[in-house]
């Protein structure tokens, strides 16, 4: 007689109510130590940062929010004069959507700065549970 899959889950003992063996309960610890060698074996093999790679990535942080705050800046450049040319009234729209850029490039910078605090203090709260 062939067993369908169906018919050996219910007739297999793990899922049919009884209790579990004492083979069971050791193929749990032998799955739980061998988890247990895996996760060292993984934290054996992560590349630790350097200070000089922390420093690369400070400096990659600075330029980007450097680069936010001027991509705004030249983009009201760039309406602000578009605008006042189409309509003649050249310092109005220039100065109002330079001011305006100059306001999206720091709401920008600050998201990223917020971002990357909370990225910080998750390191800090995974490295303080173990």
């Amino acid at each position: 007689m062939r067993l369908t899959h169906s018919r050996w889950a219910l007739s297999h003992p793990r899922n049919s109510g009884e209790v579990p063996t004492l083979a069971d309960q050791v193929e749990k610890e032998r799955l739980k130590a061998l988890g247990d060698k895996i996760e060292a074996a993984k934290k054996a093999t992560q590349p630790k940062r350097s200070k000089k790679e922390e420093h690369h990535t400070a400096v990659q942080t600075g330029w980007r929010m450097v680069i936010e705050l001027v991509a705004g800046i030249l983009i009201g450049f760039g309406i602000g004069f578009g605008l006042d040319t189409l309509f003649g009234t050249m310092p109005i729209f220039l100065v109002l959507f330079i001011l305006l850029g100059f306001i999206a490039g720091v709401r920008t910078m600050l998201r990223s700065a917020k971002e990357l605090q909370e990225e910080h203090a998750a390191i800090v709260a995974n490295d303080e549970r173990k």
